[in-house]
């Protein structure tokens, strides 16, 4: 892999450049600081919204106007508070983490602004990586309104808040069939005794499967088959020849 000059320490840098195991070099869009701060505040607006929700439904579900009034008040019974505040920050604590692991790398306000979190491979992150990332989200937070976060996307190469630092993440643009491709291309290195030129004509006739024409998917389908010493599958009563086709060769995305 050359050497690029983005990838210099101290500099900052456009792309998250990523070679693969079997040489070849791929990149993902760095997302700039707008884009983190347009997701956050999204997510922030989202929290926002639940928090009340969750604060009115209960409220007006179990206790009085009354009680409501006088949850904060000395003497007051704790249950109440306990029962309207407990999940209220349950709601604000763990919405990054639980919707970030659930949703690969995601939440609503980064789907919506359309970035993801990728680790330094360009792989969906961990759990372990996301949940240290939201324990440093109290760092970055500091002193107030995200400023020692916002600080360190300022001034470092890959735009990293501090959590992103220590727990080896990326935040980037989404691309899912790139960010796809490049697992895919990732398995197939590791774990496929296909050669790298049938490891690239595979991704690549599956990714253009769809603007093929019959004839020419069955045909490539059928040659690849061949090229590699596969039986070609027949069609049944269930599937047409095109499908048993690339159900077969999908399958040799995860044969070991």
């Amino acid at each position: 892999m050359m050497n690029n000059p983005l990838n210099k320490p101290g500099s900052f840098q456009d792309y998250l450049h990523i070679q693969s195991a079997d040489g070849m070099d791929y990149q993902l869009e760095i997302a700039g600081m707008g884009a983190c701060t347009y997701a956050f505040v999204i997510d922030w607006h989202i929290r926002l919204l639940l928090a009340i929700s969750w604060v009115a439904i209960c409220g007006l579900a179990f206790f009085n106007w009354e009680e409501m009034r006088n949850v904060f008040k000395a003497g007051h019974p704790g249950y109440t508070g306990l029962v309207l505040i407990l999940p209220t920050l349950l709601i604000y604590f763990l919405y990054h983490p639980v919707l970030e692991i659930l949703m690969a790398g995601r939440t609503p306000g980064k789907r919506m602004t359309g970035v993801r979190l990728v680790d330094l491979q360009g792989h969906t992150p961990g759990i372990g990586a996301l949940l240290l990332r939201n324990v440093f989200r109290l760092i970055d937070s500091l002193p107030g309104f995200y400023f020692l976060g916002l600080v360190a996307v300022a001034f470092t190469g890959k735009r990293q808040r501090i959590g992103d630092l220590a727990a080896g993440l990326v935040l980037v643009y989404d691309n899912v069939d790139k960010t796809h491709s490049l697992q895919q291309i990732s398995t197939l290195t590791l774990h496929s005794r296909l050669s790298g030129d049938d490891q690239t004509l595979l991704l690549d006739l599956l990714k253009r499967w769809d603007e093929l024409a019959s004839e020419r998917r069955i045909l490539f389908a059928t040659q690849f088959l061949s090229r590699i010493g596969r039986d070609i599958p027949e069609a049944n009563g269930k599937q047409t020849q095109e499908q048993v086709l690339k159900r077969a060769l999908k399958s040799l995305l995860s044969e070991p």
